[in-house]
């Protein structure tokens, strides 16, 4: 089989019916599908039977829930183990190993071939890093805090030159809290959808990346950057928080820079999945963004290049537009074109935005039936984690084919990083053949896990309110708003993934 190009052009939602069209030599190098997969049943009855599964799940955690116990629940170590230090031989294996990778990322795009089916650095990097490695911390914990290689880097380079990486500008915590994580966020989703990016280009991009990293560790201190700053460790941070393995990697007060490095305590214990996000509210308003846009910057994938959303620019919005603009002749279609990308670009900008006025509002409403002493934004704080599984089984359905269709190709790749026809480890010819699911499984497949991540949220903003709240009526009064809030974001997901595709 072909090797495929990684995702940042394919079609990543990947409905049901791209899959064989995908495998396709060549084939999926852009959004150029235009059947939609044709629903066993009309779409209102999946509407109807997940709110109705909301709403059922809705009545029976708050009956189960109704124990005060619950509303004061507290994670118990199931197992746990000794504690080693930042020199564990694991983490420093896992250390060189990362930053490896990342150089390898880097070489082999600049130097490799450009024929992104062959080249390394595509499919490890949009496949294993950014696919592959949240599924993974989703499961065994927050592994990546501890051989993150650009925490690496710094680590090396002051043992290496002396080089403080203490904070030479104490960092505005209260002031910017997640921003400059939001912000490298946004321009990476922007690269992989609008970037078009070959190896090279992926090369740069993390050498930049890198640079980025180091000069920000440089200027605010490791510890506070790597809190703040470094967008992969956040996203990983809260994807950890939903894993049953629970993993503690000692102190990260930013504030604290007599610590240039924290010994790392690897305590790890059992806990029930999903109640590491109970641990505590969100510190800062622009965490709650990043969540938010960690769902709506999926959404977004899913829905900028299908039949509705570029009819409504071409047919609705343009129209009304064009008259305000006078291009030369043969000049209007490139015109058109570029106001095209600046609408797009504006709606990923402003997408959570407009989730967080929507979420802010249902909370106000919450806020309003119940009475509740606490502020508007104090609340949004307290719900926010509860919607990270929305988030992560949004980024599931829409790329989890994906995974299984290409995640192989790195076992071929590994004995050619760069394209030049090497067998390094006898695997360059091996035949590997991609997971492959029916075009139906893979949509009852979404429906259950869009489902599935919803009632859990259900779940982790019930347990909280029954902390804000105390009593049990109260807290299913306030869980009202919530709940519908949870019915419009399942029933969003789901027509997504069922709208047609425009072509390319």
């Amino acid at each position: 089989m072909q090797n495929i190009p990684p995702p940042n052009r394919i079609r990543m939602k990947f409905r049901p019916c791209c899959l064989a069209l995908v495998l396709l030599p060549n084939a999926a190098i852009a959004h150029v599908f235009a059947q939609p997969y044709s629903l066993p049943v009309p779409f209102w009855i999946y509407a109807y039977a997940a709110t109705g599964a909301l709403l059922l799940s809705f009545v029976v955690i708050g009956l189960f829930s109704a124990a005060p116990s619950l509303g004061r629940l507290r994670v118990a170590p199931v197992a746990t183990v000794r504690r080693g230090a930042a020199s564990h031989p694991w983490v420093t294996a896992g250390q060189i190993a990362s930053v490896g990778l990342l150089a390898l990322c880097i070489l082999t795009g600049w130097f490799g071939s450009q024929n992104a089916f062959v080249n390394f650095n595509m499919t490890f990097f949009w496949i294993g890093f950014v696919l592959g490695l949240p599924y993974s911390v989703a499961l065994l914990g927050d592994f990546y805090a501890p051989i993150n290689p650009w925490k690496a880097l710094t680590v090396w380079l002051e043992r290496a030159t002396g080089l403080s990486f203490a904070a030479r500008i104490r960092y505005p915590a209260a002031a910017l809290g997640y921003a400059p994580a939001l912000l490298l966020y946004m321009v990476f989703i922007w690269l992989e959808l609008f970037g078009e990016l070959r190896p090279r280009g992926l090369s740069t991009a993390l050498a930049g990346y890198t640079l980025v990293n180091l000069a920000g560790a440089c200027v605010f201190g490791r510890l506070a950057w790597f809190k703040y700053g470094e967008f992969f460790g956040v996203l990983l941070r809260l994807i950890g928080m939903m894993s049953p393995r629970a993993r503690a990697w000692g102190p990260d007060d930013p504030a604290d820079e007599k610590k240039s490095e924290p010994a790392a305590t690897d305590g790890r214990r059992w806990r029930p999945p999903f109640v590491g996000l109970l641990n505590e509210p969100a510190p800062h308003l622009s965490l709650v963004l990043f969540i938010l846009f960690m769902l709506s910057s999926t959404a977004f994938d899913g829905l900028h290049s299908t039949l509705p959303w570029v009819s409504l620019y071409w047919k609705h919005l343009y129209p009304e537009i064009a008259p305000w603009f006078n291009p030369a002749p043969g000049q209007q279609f490139l015109l058109s074109t570029k106001i095209y990308y600046v609408w797009q670009w504006l709606s990923l900008l402003l997408s959570p935005l407009i989730y967080l006025a929507v979420f802010a509002g249902f909370v106000r409403v919450a806020k309003a039936v119940t009475r509740a002493p606490e502020s508007s934004h104090q609340l949004v704080l307290r719900f926010a984690m509860a919607l990270v599984p929305i988030a992560f089984v949004y980024h599931l359905t829409h790329y989890y084919t994906v995974f299984l269709v290409q995640a192989g190709q790195i076992v071929k790749l590994a004995s050619d990083p760069f394209g030049f026809g090497w067998n390094l480890f006898g695997t360059a010819r091996w035949t590997i053949e991609p997971v492959m699911l029916d075009v139906g499984s893979i949509w009852v497949t979404q429906v259950a896990l869009i489902l599935a991540g919803h009632i859990v949220s259900v779940y982790l903003a019930h347990v909280e309110a029954l902390r804000i709240f105390g009593g049990a009526r109260q807290a299913a009064l306030s869980q009202l708003p919530m709940l519908a809030l949870m019915m419009m974001f399942t029933n969003l997901g789901l027509w997504i993934l069922s709208l047609p595709l425009a072509g390319g």
